[in-house]
C-alpha cells in the first residue's frame, strides 16, 4: 500500500452554528488522484480547506489530522502549505475583493513561495521555471497584462499555473474547469494526466467529462459526510440510494407566476431592447470589440460565445450600462432616453457574473444580498422594508435555498451563493437577464432547475442574454447567436432546433 500523505480521522465543522462537515475520514496516499463529488452544499471545498490546513476541525477530543509530506510526521500544518496547493473560485475572488491587481508574471512567481503579493525575489532559475509555465499553459501573450483586466477563464489558468510553480506535492483543484473553454480544458487535462513527475490531486466537479482520464478514486460527499469512497470503478458501479441522492427540487411555480401573468397582460412593444451601433469598446485601454452593431430586438433570447478573453463579459458590462462605447459608437436602450441616470435601466435588469459574486462577501446574509437587486447595488444602503424582504423570500424559496437566508456568504458553498446571486437578478422580475456564465459552480440537479426555470421566464416574457463557454448550458429559447472571434469582430448565427 502507497504511503500516506494526508490522514483525517473523525473531524467535524460548525461554521456559523451550521455543521458542515460530520465525522470524517479521510486519507490521501501517494499515486492517487481524486475526484471528490456531491451536490451544492454537501461542504467539498471545507473539505479541501481542511486537508490544507486553512480551517481547523471543531474540536470533539476525536478529530486527528496528520500529513506525511516532508519526511516526517506532522500534526499541524505549520511550515507544509507550500507543500499543499489549493486553486478555486473563493482564491480567485480574492484579487478581485482586494484590488491584487497583480500582472499575470507576479501571480504565478507568487507560487514559487506561497505568498499572496510578491515579497520575494525570484533566481534566474526561478524566474526561468515561471516563463515555461507561462508558456506552457499559453498565458505568455498575457504575461504582462493585469490581473483584474483578463476574463475569468483567464484568472482561473494564471491561478492554475500558480499552483504548478511552487514545491506542491498535492493540488487542491475546487471546480478549476470552471470558465474555461474547452481548448483550454484540454491543456489543463494534459497537464494533470502526466504519467510520471505529476502531481497528487484532489478534484471537485460537477460534471463528469470534466474529470481527467486518470482519475483513480472517487469520494462521494453528502451533507458534510463522505458516503462512498474508494477506487474509481467500484465507486461508479455503486447504485445505493446515498450515492444516488441529489438534492432536493426547487418548486419555481409559485415565484413564477406574477411574472406570466404580467406578460400575458402586457403587449410586447415593438421598439428593440437594445440597438448597438459602430462600437469599439475598449478594457483598460485595450481594444476588445471592434465595429460592433447589434440590435437585440424585442422577445429575442441571445447567446454570446467566444474563447477565454474573447470579450463576453464585456459586452454584457456595455449593456448592462458599467462600460461604454469608445467615441463614435452609440448604444440605446428601451425606454432611456438620452439623459437618463443609468440606474433607473439597471433596476430593470438582472445581472450575473462571477465579478459580481466576488464582491459579495462582506457582512450581508443570503437574503440582503437578494435584496440588493432592488436597487443594482453592492450591500444596502437603507434599512429593508417589509417589501423587500417578501420579495427576496419568494426567489429564496423558489430556489430551494430559503433556509440560507440569514447566513453568511462564507457558510455557503460557492454553488449555493451563485444561486443567491441568481435569485438576486430576478428580484425585480426584469425585463432583460444578462447572464454570465450563470451555471458555474452548480450541481448538475440544481443547473438543470436553474434553466428549467430560466426557461419559463423566457416563455413569459423575460428576454435573455446568456454568455456560456457551453451550448448546454443555454436554454430552448435563445435562437439567436452572436460569436466573438479573433480580433473582437462578431458574427451571427441562428441557433438550430437541438443545437
Amino acid at each position: 500500500m502507497h504511503t500516506p500523505l494526508i490522514e483525517l480521522r473523525h473531524c467535524s465543522l460548525i461554521l456559523d452554528d451550521q455543521p458542515v462537515l460530520d465525522d470524517v475520514g479521510f486519507t490521501l496516499r501517494r499515486g492517487e488522484r481524486w475526484a471528490l463529488v456531491g451536490p451544492n452544499g454537501s461542504g467539498k471545498s471545507m473539505f479541501l480547506k481542511m486537508l490544507r490546513g486553512d480551517v481547523w476541525p471543531t474540536p470533539t477530543g476525536r478529530e486527528r489530522r496528520r500529513w506525511y509530506l516532508d519526511g516526517e510526521l506532522r500534526e499541524q500544518p505549520v511550515g507544509l502549505k507550500h507543500l499543499i496547493a489549493y486553486v478555486g473560485p473563493e482564491r480567485q475572488d480574492k484579487y478581485e475583493r482586494y484590488g491584487w491587481n497583480l500582472s499575470v508574471t507576479d501571480v504565478v512567481t507568487t507560487g514559487l513561495f506561497d505568498e499572496d503579493i510578491p515579497l520575494t525575489q525570484p533566481t534566474r532559475a526561478q524566474r526561468a521555471r515561471v516563463e515555461r509555465l507561462l508558456r506552457r499553459f499559453s498565458l505568455w501573450g498575457l504575461r504582462d497584462r493585469r490581473m483584474l483586466s483578463l476574463s475569468y477563464g483567464q484568472r482561473r489558468l494564471a491561478l492554475v499555473a500558480r499552483a504548478f510553480a511552487g514545491e506542491a506535492r498535492v493540488l487542491l483543484l475546487d471546480e478549476v474547469f470552471n470558465g474555461l473553454d474547452a481548448r483550454v480544458s484540454e491543456k489543463l487535462k494534459a497537464a494533470l494526466e502526466q504519467p510520471r513527475g505529476g502531481h497528487d490531486w484532489i478534484l471537485t466537479s460537477h460534471r463528469p467529462q470534466e474529470l481527467p482520464a486518470n482519475v483513480t478514486h472517487i469520494a462521494h460527499i453528502e451533507a458534510g459526510r463522505i458516503v462512498a469512497a474508494g477506487p474509481a470503478r467500484a465507486v461508479r458501479r455503486d447504485k445505493s440510494p446515498a450515492v444516488q441522492a441529489v438534492a432536493p427540487r426547487p418548486r419555481p411555480e409559485r415565484a413564477l407566476r406574477v411574472r406570466r401573468e404580467e406578460a400575458r397582460a402586457t403587449a410586447r412593444p415593438e421598439a428593440p431592447l437594445v440597438r448597438i451601433a459602430n462600437a469599439d469598446i475598449y478594457r483598460d485601454y485595450r481594444l476588445v470589440l471592434r465595429n460592433l452593431d447589434w440590435t437585440i430586438a424585442a422577445g429575442e433570447h441571445w447567446a454570446v460565445l467566444g474563447a477565454n478573453g474573447s470579450g463576453k463579459s464585456t459586452l454584457l458590462s456595455m449593456i448592462y450600462g458599467d462600460l461604454h462605447p469608445a467615441l463614435g459608437g452609440t448604444i440605446e436602450r428601451r425606454g432611456v432616453p438620452p439623459g437618463t441616470h443609468i440606474e433607473h435601466w439597471k433596476q430593470r435588469v438582472g445581472w450575473v457574473s462571477p465579478e459580481l459574486q466576488a464582491r459579495h462577501y462582506a457582512s450581508e446574509s443570503i437574503e440582503e444580498i437578494v435584496i440588493s437587486g432592488r436597487y443594482a447595488s453592492v450591500g444596502l444602503d437603507a434599512t429593508p422594508t417589509a417589501a423587500d424582504r417578501r420579495a427576496a423570500r419568494r426567489w429564496l424559496k423558489a430556489f430551494g435555498i430559503e433556509h440560507l437566508r440569514a447566513r453568511k456568504p462564507r457558510a455557503v458553498s460557492y454553488g449555493q451563493l451563485r444561486l443567491a446571486l441568481i435569485a438576486r437578478a430576478m428580484v425585480n422580475d426584469p425585463q432583460l437577464l444578462l447572464l454570465d456564465e450563470p451555471c458555474t459552480g452548480l450541481d448538475g440537479e440544481v443547473r438543470a432547475q436553474v434553466l428549467e426555470l430560466l426557461e419559463r421566464l423566457a416563455r413569459g416574457g423575460t428576454q435573455l442574454v446568456m454568455a456560456v463557454h457551453d451550448v448546454e448550458d443555454l436554454v430552448p429559447s435563445v435562437r439567436h447567436i452572436l460569436k466573438i472571434g479573433r480580433g473582437g469582430r462578431a458574427t451571427f448565427v441562428q441557433r438550430t432546433a437541438g443545437a
